[in-house]
């Protein structure tokens, strides 16, 4: 069934410059699903969700976002759809009432006084609505530009990078909001760089270099990596993340007091240390492999390839 899925697009791709950013992406979301994007800097996350939103057209693909045609119907997609960019996108020297009447008149709403009370009660800013949005915390501009782009009641809401900058009680507010939301039947697509983040997320779609490279819920992803990982722990580590990177099929990273060594299943670490480092003092624990190993893997793998 088509409406099942608020994103539906296949083969997306955007050029500039000649040089390709989004390459050949295809994506589904279902409807009420929160979908987490991730991926490296410059892997193509914000082009993407500017032609899924119609603020950019798609030099190829085709699909539709909440039912509409990305490249022939990208107004009627910006009306029902709620964009929150990286950066704080709203007037500094207005006040947060302000600026939510200023949105409200923008979308030519009927009945603003009423719309923007309830944004303000919804979110948690009616006590705070006549303080100027330039004198805000980072958590307290983010709440407001959730509420900002939530006026228009959307079916689609696209966050990108929302809680960058932003501390974690304030994170973790703002998640609770995200799964209120859903829960009520809104769809989201959220960028993220944060591995707890993407955790909470129904499904993931994970790209680097404009291709997608894994998606599926976090188990999913996880398990079509087929990593195996393992903890180091004890003195000058430092020689055995040496020793290790020299053989390219263990993934080596530092993780606090401790390394992290992840290689494809089959792959024998304590043997391979036992053979080029007899009598090492290094403890070798298998771990679980978590998304963040998964993501790492995945973004050395595809800068490999393109090397």
């Amino acid at each position: 069934m088509a409406d099942e899925f608020a994103i539906d697009v296949r083969g997306l791709t955007k050029r500039f410059d000649g040089r390709t950013v989004v390459d050949g992406l295809t994506i589904r979301v279902r409807r009420g699903e929160i979908c987490g994007f991730l991926g490296p800097n410059g892997s193509g996350k914000t082009t993407t969700i500017r032609m899924l939103c119609g603020l950019l057209d798609a030099d190829a693909g085709e699909g539709t976002c909440l039912g509409h045609d990305i490249r022939r119907e990208a107004r009627r997609i910006k009306l029902r759809v709620g964009y929150m960019t990286q950066r704080f996108g709203l007037y500094e020297d207005l006040s947060i009432e302000e600026n939510l009447s200023f949105v409200a008149r923008a979308y030519g709403m009927p009945d603003r006084r009423k719309v923007v009370h309830d944004a303000l009660e919804r979110l948690g800013l009616e006590g705070r609505r006549a303080q100027l949005a330039g004198a805000l915390s980072g958590g307290w501009k983010q709440r407001l530009a959730l509420a900002a782009c939530m006026l228009h009641r959307p079916e689609l809401l696209l966050l990108d990078e929302p809680t960058a900058g932003v501390d974690p009680a304030a994170r973790r507010d703002f998640w609770q909001h995200i799964h209120a939301l859903a829960a009520q039947g809104l769809t989201v697509l959220v960028s993220t760089h944060y591995m707890d983040e993407a955790e909470r997320c129904h499904r993931l779609a994970y790209i680097s270099y404009g291709k997608l490279l894994a998606a599926g819920t976090a188990e999913d992803v996880i398990a079509q990596a087929a990593l195996q990982t393992w903890e180091l722990r004890g003195g000058q580590l430092s020689e055995a993340a040496a020793l290790l990177k020299r053989d390219a099929r263990w993934m080596v990273v530092p993780f606090g007091s401790a390394v992290h060594v992840s290689a494809a299943q089959g792959h024998d670490l304590p043997g391979w240390l036992a053979e080029r480092a007899p009598g090492h003092a290094w403890r070798v624990t298998p771990i679980a492999t978590g998304l963040e190993d998964v993501f790492i893997a995945l973004t050395q793998h595809a800068s490999d390839h393109l090397a």
